[in-house]
């Protein structure tokens, strides 16, 4: 009894471990394409790395393709440049010679913190700028230059006239014409200009009916 018993033990050992072994010695062609998550568009140079087998590197093509030998159950790691490490595992039940997966891939967004660049290289240089600094004028200030008579001058003298003005003017000289129009003296006997010339006639008449006597 123990002779089949320890034959049966033995051939139960060896049946698992050669299930062990052909397990292990199982190999399949592990090939996909990695895209963005979000946007499906391919993510270039990707590196993928085998940590199951002695963390074996390979890199994706400019296309996101990738294509090496595994064995099924290795835990494949996925990195990138602006995207966030992805870690995923072969399938450990695979009846085919080859394998192809879709990896995605998520972007990350990286928040660098805020750099100031000063232009003084020593603070000496800064205290000296500092101190010959000519500070600005406030409001006040400012509005007064602007309203002064040379500033208002120099506005009036450089600026067009907008469309108020020039209709004033218009206004202005219409009614100029108007006023003048109305002076202008219509009667002859009015007219000093008018009375000379009949001053003149009556002094020729005279003088020619004086020659005639």
């Amino acid at each position: 009894m123990k002779y089949l018993l320890t034959i049966m033990l033995s051939l139960f050992v060896s049946s698992v471990f050669a299930q062990q072994i052909t397990k292990e010695k199982q190999l399949i062609q592990f090939a996909g394409i990695i895209t963005d998550v979000d946007s499906n568009t391919v993510v270039p140079y990707v590196t993928v790395t085998n940590l199951t087998n002695k963390e074996q590197r390979y890199a994706a093509n400019y296309k996101g393709y990738f294509s090496f030998i595994a064995h099924p159950g290795d835990t494949i790691l996925y990195s990138a440049v602006g995207y966030k490490d992805l870690l995923l595992a072969i399938p450990s039940q695979i009846n085919d010679s080859k394998y192809t997966a879709m990896i995605k891939m998520k972007a990350e967004i990286v928040n660098l913190p805020t750099v100031r660049v000063y232009p003084w290289a020593t603070v000496e240089d800064f205290t000296r700028d500092f101190m010959s600094m000519k500070i600005a004028d406030d409001d006040y200030v400012i509005a007064a230059r602007n309203l002064s008579s040379e500033s208002l001058g120099g506005l009036m003298m450089t600026l067009p006239r907008d469309g108020g003005e020039i209709q004033s003017i218009n206004n202005r000289l219409n009614h100029d014409r108007a006023l003048n129009k109305n002076m202008v003296q219509t009667n002859p006997l009015l007219n000093p200009f008018a009375w000379g010339k009949l001053m003149q006639s009556i002094f020729k008449g005279d003088k020619v009916r004086s020659e005639s006597n």
